[in-house]
């Protein structure tokens, strides 16, 4: 790579990672002013909101990239343009299409890093902090690897998973006298909680253990009236927009073989895969929203408008999946088009700069 390329993507990063610095530094205030009036419930002390809130983190970096790359690529450039080094730059024989060329390697390296962190780290951070919240803030429960454990008067119940449609899977219960001894256990492969907090249990397989004996049953359907507040269940339940595309792509697949509505899925499936390219569009949005040296006209206005510009693509892709569902636009279309309209107008917007 050559020196000016090496530089422009050195300037980019930098600036880039200052935005989401100060990003991170301002949405991590609100998680803390949001949190703090639960500083004291059961367990919940003030190092474990300290740890819930870091853990909220690797979330709010994936949602905030592309709006962390346009503002630190229009600060960049800003800079750039007010001490003529775009003009020295250009006169060195970089052409636009060099420049465009140097503007989707930065923007790749980012959409990789939002690519990892929305597979990787996000989804497992998220379910960590909310396992860490809830079992602080509520102490006859605990989760792990092998799901959620509840503790309720002479029994211990224990949920592997809970789909997004609330649907409880893997149950397994055991209960014991007032010596501790087990006296019954039993496992259910699903389980849907009714209105009136009872589980409509399916392919129950029970253990019943008398003093010489053991004696099994089986039920296809078997109706358990469980004294469990379906709160404390919703630590293992996962909104679809921090689900792994991975995850998303299994329970669409689980939504289609039982004939239910993935719409929902679908849409946040589709964003998903092409929230990365948003990165390299916002690049392509700032070197088209940056005057080129300092003589055009009013940077810090149109620095201000670039940002504002960010925010309103933060808050598009959020409407666009609610707009689709209310008047039935097809995923894909729902997904991808405030990307493809920004990237439309960078287009534009470098052409026009073009022809002047």
């Amino acid at each position: 790579m050559n020196t000016i390329p090496r530089y422009l993507i050195r300037q980019l990063s930098v600036m880039s990672l200052y935005a989401m610095f100060a990003l991170l530094a301002l949405y991590s205030f609100f998680d803390i002013v949001a949190e703090a009036g639960g500083i004291g419930e059961g367990s919940y002390t003030a190092g474990k909101m300290a740890q819930y809130v870091l853990l909220q983190i690797p979330d709010h970096a994936y949602q905030l990239m592309p709006l962390a790359v346009l503002i630190g690529s229009l600060l960049a450039l800003g800079r750039l343009a007010a001490n003529s080094e775009l003009t020295v730059i250009k006169t060195s024989g970089m052409t636009t299409a060099g420049l465009l060329a140097v503007f989707f390697g930065f923007g790749l390296i980012f959409a990789t890093a939002t690519a990892l962190l929305g597979e990787l780290a996000a989804p497992a951070a998220n379910r960590y902090a909310e396992n860490l919240k809830t079992t602080a803030k509520n102490g006859r429960i605990s989760t792990g690897a092998e799901g959620l454990w509840i503790k309720e008067q002479g029994s211990i119940v224990n949920v592997r998973e809970m789909l997004p449609d609330q649907t409880l899977r893997g149950i397994k219960a055991f209960r014991h006298d007032a010596d501790f001894r087990l006296t019954e256990s039993w496992q259910a492969e699903s389980a849907a909680v009714a209105a009136d907090g009872s589980w409509q249990l399916e392919n129950v397989r029970r253990s019943i253990l008398g003093s010489d004996s053991v004696r099994t049953e089986q039920h296809a359907r078997e109706t358990w009236h469980a004294g469990i507040r379906s709160g404390l269940l919703d630590v293992l339940l996962v909104s679809p927009d921090q689900m792994s595309l991975t995850a998303l792509t299994a329970y669409i697949t689980h939504l289609e073989e039982n004939r239910q509505k993935t719409d929902l899925y679908r849409i946040e499936w589709w964003r998903k895969l092409m929230y990365p390219a948003a990165t390299v569009v916002m690049a392509f949005v700032a070197f088209a929203f940056t005057p080129q040296s300092s003589r055009q006209g009013n940077t810090g206005l149109k620095l201000f408008g670039g940002i504002c510009l960010g925010l309103a693509f933060h808050f598009a892709g959020r409407l666009f999946g609610f707009t689709s569902r209310l008047y039935g636009i097809p995923p894909f279309l729902a997904a991808v088009l405030p990307t493809l309209l920004f990237a439309a107008w960078a287009v534009w917007l470098i052409r026009r700069h073009e022809a002047r």
